[in-house]
């Protein structure tokens, strides 16, 4: 008597044809998730597109409903200065005494920025330069986690004055 072939060698049982009702339920089905993936991929890389001024409004919208969370808006050259001053510290005859306003000109609330002062030469080249966190120039933790578009602010720091060297000075935000 002939072995029968091995399982994996037969060939598949025959299905059994679907009804007309299953027919339509599989069929909405993939459709249902034919739909679904472009959102999931959505979610999925919300981060790198919250970035892009074309798609947040979409995904604040969507986040809104589903619950889920964008990250804060972050253009750091939205950040404008509006005023700047640095002059000796009424105090203390080794420090400066730096204030300056900035504003969000952005479309959207921004976490607060990085601050960076460069102290420059006649040549200017770099002397001094340092980053602040928002903490450092507002003179403690910020009363809100985000400046909003439009929103000014103002900030004072102390700074060990490096001498006649330094005849310029620059603020960038990262």
């Amino acid at each position: 008597m002939p072995r029968p072939p091995p399982r994996f060698a037969r060939p598949p049982p025959k299905l059994a044809p679907l009804d007309r009702a299953a027919r339509w339920r599989l069929g909405l089905g993939l459709v249902a998730l034919t739909l679904l993936l472009p959102v999931q991929v959505v979610l999925a890389d919300r981060v790198r597109l919250a970035a892009n001024p074309d798609w947040r409004p979409l995904l604040e919208t969507v986040c809104a409903r589903l619950g889920c969370t964008l990250p804060a808006w972050r253009e750091p050259a939205a950040f404008v200065v509006l005023s700047r001053e640095i002059q000796p510290h009424p105090s203390s005859p080794q420090a400066l005494l730096v204030t300056a306003s900035f504003r969000n000109d952005a479309r959207w609330p921004q976490a607060w920025p990085l601050l960076e002062l460069t102290l420059s030469d006649l040549d200017g080249q770099a002397i001094g330069l340092r980053r602040f966190q928002p903490s450092e120039y507002l003179g403690g933790t910020p009363s809100r986690p985000s400046l909003a578009p439009g929103q000014s602010a103002s900030l004072a720091l102390e700074i060990v004055d490096p001498g006649h060297r330094a005849v310029s000075f620059e603020f960038d935000f990262h």
